[in-house]
């Protein structure tokens, strides 16, 4: 992912989080998820990237959807 993909990446989720409020955990873990994808392994340790990467499968709605959204975000340097 390169710096103009990430920034983009960035402000469609800030707007996303305005507009889908009731979707906040996702948007929070998408950002959280394109941050670790675009800076590596210097955002947070392995440990922690793979709790967020677990909370998918958390049975707490808010947990799981901070999970896809951290996902969906790490996913996003694949592309």
């Amino acid at each position: 992912m390169d710096r103009k993909m990430y920034e983009h990446e960035m402000r469609k989720a800030r707007t996303m989080e305005q507009q889908e409020r009731n979707r906040k955990e996702y948007w929070e873990g998408y950002k959280r998820g394109l941050r670790r994808s675009f800076f590596g392994k210097g955002f947070w340790t392995t440990q922690e990237h793979d709790l967020y990467m677990n909370l998918v499968d958390d049975p707490d709605h808010k947990k799981g959807e901070r999970g896809r959204g951290y996902r969906d975000g790490y996913k996003q340097g694949d592309a």
